[in-house]
């Protein structure tokens, strides 16, 4: 059965192409590289008119995204999640270890969200979905739109990167107390800073830290790779690792503990904090309030 989703584009947007106006309209076009294979097939109309990637979006259209039903058993998942904070517009929530933020998969983060928030009362409610990623391993916070425009406008914040994102890591060795990574991923510009709050003696790593992470860009895998760069990987990473250290069994020690950015629709100032995972506390005792 065919589904048409409509979005009505608000009259008052900056002019920009469908391509990069498009992402996070509906549900299922949350990336650039699934709305452009929608645009490919030809399931996304502007004003009636079928649209291409150069469409220029000026504000008032009508979009329309057309594509097939899908069983509504496949695309539900029965999984309590930790809700840090939430409102008629967007949520925040504690995303834990060895699940996948979304994809084609069964058990994924997006496909639990519905369960887990309330139904927004706003006209262009949709169902609840993830406006960034956190790696399969990693916990912490992950930000969820409700609504198409906040949607929209949150997928633009992180474009623009105007949300402040704090990350917590256990790395292995001795390192500066303070510095910035500043080398290539998939040869782009990357850039990461770090602060060491406290270390400790281990007997078989020499030593471990507990560390603050700034990602100023987003790549993939950027402070895993980053802390790898300079000899100090992330413990536990199965992936990422120096020979004859690596930590099995135990999951990765990185954790996206912060995130700040002004709301889409409040312009509220918001910052959202989770606690460090008890992993982290059992190294460190005394950072156990962080």
């Amino acid at each position: 059965m065919q589904v048409k989703e409509t979005h009505i584009v608000n009259k008052n947007v900056t002019p920009k192409r469908l391509q990069e106006y498009g992402v996070g309209m509906f549900q299922r076009i949350s990336t650039k590289s699934a709305l452009k294979k929608a645009i490919k097939k030809k399931m996304i109309l502007v004003d009636g008119l079928i649209a291409s990637t150069a469409t220029l979006i000026v504000g008032g259209e009508t979009i329309v995204y057309q594509h097939l039903r899908e069983n509504e058993n496949n695309t539900r998942l029965i999984l309590k999640l930790d809700v840090v904070y939430e409102d008629e517009y967007l949520a925040v929530i504690n995303k834990p270890a060895g699940i996948l933020v979304s994809g084609n998969g069964f058990k994924t983060v997006a496909n639990a969200l519905a369960q887990n928030l309330q139904k927004s009362s706003a006209t262009d409610a949709v169902s609840p979905q993830p406006v960034h990623r956190l790696d399969y391993a990693t916990t912490g916070l992950l930000l969820v739109g409700k609504t198409s425009r906040v949607i929209t406008s949150l997928n633009q914040l992180f474009e623009n990167k105007k949300i402040e994102k704090d990350y917590f890591a256990v790395t292995i060795g001795g390192m500066d107390t303070v510095g910035s990574i500043n080398s290539d991923i998939d040869d782009k510009p990357a850039k990461s800073s770090f602060k060491v709050l406290e270390s400790i003696v281990s007997d078989r790593f020499a030593y471990l830290n507990l560390v603050r992470l700034s990602p100023h860009t987003g790549r993939r895998h950027q402070l895993r790779k980053h802390l790898l760069s300079i000899g100090n990987p992330i413990l536990g990473d199965a992936t990422y690792y120096l020979t004859g250290l690596q930590l099995k069994g135990k999951g990765l020690y990185l954790h996206a503990k912060s995130l700040g950015f002004q709301h889409p629709i409040t312009n509220e100032k918001m910052f959202v904090e989770s606690k460090l995972p008890k992993k982290f506390a059992k190294l460190f005792p005394d950072q156990l309030n962080l």
